[in-house]
């Protein structure tokens, strides 16, 4: 009887067995927005992106990657038995089959083929009747003989970590009404303005287009400010200019010599050596591997390396011995 041979998670992402918790999510990263059904409606690309999820569920998660390197799917469908240091794993694990449950978790609750920040926007930002952000409960600007000018209106742009270290152009389409040439009455524009997103921008940084709000009779149109939203990043943390980057090691490789592999926020492999004993408080820094300076695109913060060390739940009466007789110095 012929039987159908199980799927290698770590082949459907594109993987080897030795990938890093940020190489499988860097890879899922690519493969699910190239095979997304919004991105291809084919019946194979469909099939396709529920493969990627249902690896990425397994992979993504320590305790269930553990289980299926050693015991493959069937360890995770039927169960490990306990063994000392173990305690074992019931199974009937069975994927859910929710693709957009995963997708929208790891992309933080939004979907990037929707978002109204691309090249082409289905969807145009509105300001008729919209309230104004950052100055509410101010009058609009004005005095007995001239025209008035209402308090800016407010815009969140969403940014991720890689756009800000990269820089990017963002277009965003407002509608927005306009005097007709009789200079009393008004007809709705849509307008699409360009964001060059500069190199560095940090949270809350804004963008000001003077003027270019609903118009109207005796009226000065107000401001449209982008206001920079940094979205967070699942591998990096982000203070000022620097980095930080957290990653567990083992307690061998703690004790001795290690290299760090990380992929950096522009695609590069970083490989860092550990030379030093890795205490708990123990932090490496690299020197201008953090962000872009605003101002000055050559400086660059710093990357600080944080570690995490995890400790053998089990070890056996000769290996404890080993390590007793290593200490005995």
């Amino acid at each position: 009887m012929n039987t159908v041979p199980e799927r290698d998670f770590y082949q459907v992402l594109n993987l080897d067995r030795s990938a890093s918790p940020d190489d499988i999510r860097r890879h899922y990263r690519k493969l699910a927005l190239k095979h997304h059904p919004e991105k291809s409606d084919s019946a194979a690309s469909s099939e396709t992106f529920l493969k990627i999820t249902e690896a990425f569920h397994v992979l993504n998660d320590a305790n269930r990657r553990a289980i299926y390197d050693q015991y493959g799917i069937e360890g995770l469908k039927n169960g490990v038995p306990s063994r000392p240091g173990f305690d074992g794993f019931r199974g009937q694990y069975q994927f859910h089959g929710d693709v957009n449950a995963v997708f929208q978790e790891f992309f933080g609750g939004n979907n990037p083929f929707s978002d109204f920040f691309n090249d082409h926007v289905e969807h145009p930002i509105s300001l008729f009747g919209s309230k104004f952000g950052g100055m509410h409960g101010m009058s609009s600007v004005s005095n007995a003989e001239g025209p008035t000018k209402d308090p800016p209106f407010l815009i969140d742009l969403p940014l991720t970590l890689e756009e800000l270290y990269s820089g990017t152009v963002k277009k965003v389409k407002i509608q927005r009404k306009v005097l007709e040439e009789n200079g009393m009455s008004t007809t709705n524009e849509e307008i699409c303005l360009t964001i060059d997103v500069k190199k560095g921008w940090k949270d809350g940084t804004q963008i000001v287009f003077p003027k270019e709000g609903d118009q109207g009779p005796n009226k000065i149109p107000n401001d449209i400010i982008f206001v920079v939203k940094e979205k967070p990043h699942h591998t990096f943390q982000r203070q000022g200019d620097n980095l930080t980057y957290t990653t567990t090691v083992s307690l061998v490789k703690a004790l001795t010599n290690s290299v760090i592999t990380i992929t950096t926020l522009d695609e590069r492999i970083l490989r860092i050596p550990i030379n030093d004993v890795i205490s708990p408080d123990y932090v490496k820094e690299v020197s201008e591997e953090g962000m872009p300076n605003s101002k000055d695109n050559n400086i660059k913060g710093k990357l600080y390396i944080k570690f995490n060390v995890k400790f053998p739940t089990y070890l056996s009466e000769e290996k404890k011995k080993a390590i007793q007789q290593a200490f005995d110095l």
